[in-house]
């Protein structure tokens, strides 16, 4: 390169870094980076309406496993669905097991020696949580099937306050 600040790929040497501006675009900052009048940071400068994504137009409103809502469809990986009119049904097959812990019964035999005060780690609990949560929506004459793992007895809370909205879009 013989100049420093040409680019020898351009044709013309007018070589501006970044993107280019409409005409007429007042951006109300400097040096058109950052905060703009009127937008929020991270929106795109043309509009605020989303772009069309991977499901097509719109944003999805509720995804429960591989179920997405968007504003008028659900979208399964058997097809789209129509969102009105939708039937929702949730079916819990979890379970929550409270034991005692090894290590609780191992301290119990261990400190019993002392005045029997070692008794007390038996009074230790353990709760674990296994097992899904079944989602299925009928729409249409098709139907979808989908398991939710519950990872804590608060999922089956959570899945059917999911359920709910859902239930209230399809109406």
């Amino acid at each position: 390169m013989t100049e420093p600040n040409q680019n020898p790929y351009l044709e013309g040497g007018n070589y501006q870094w970044g993107p280019t501006q409409p005409p007429g675009h007042d951006q109300g900052f400097a040096n058109g980076y950052g905060h703009g009048a009127g937008y929020g940071a991270g929106f795109p400068q043309g509009s605020l309406v989303p772009a069309a994504g991977p499901y097509g137009a719109g944003v999805p409103l509720l995804v429960l496993g591989d179920i997405t809502v968007l504003q008028d469809s659900i979208v399964t990986p058997n097809g789209t669905l129509p969102l009105k009119g939708a039937v929702w049904n949730a079916l819990d097959m979890s379970r929550t097991e409270e034991r005692i812990p090894t290590h609780a019964v191992v301290l119990a035999i261990v400190f019993s020696l002392l005045c029997l005060v070692g008794l007390l780690f038996l009074l230790m609990k353990e709760k674990r949580t296994t097992g899904f949560i079944q989602v299925t929506v009928t729409s249409a004459g098709r139907h979808h099937t989908t398991m939710i793992p519950a990872t804590g007895p608060g999922t089956v809370h959570w899945v059917m306050g999911q359920l709910n909205y859902a239930r209230s879009l399809s109406i």
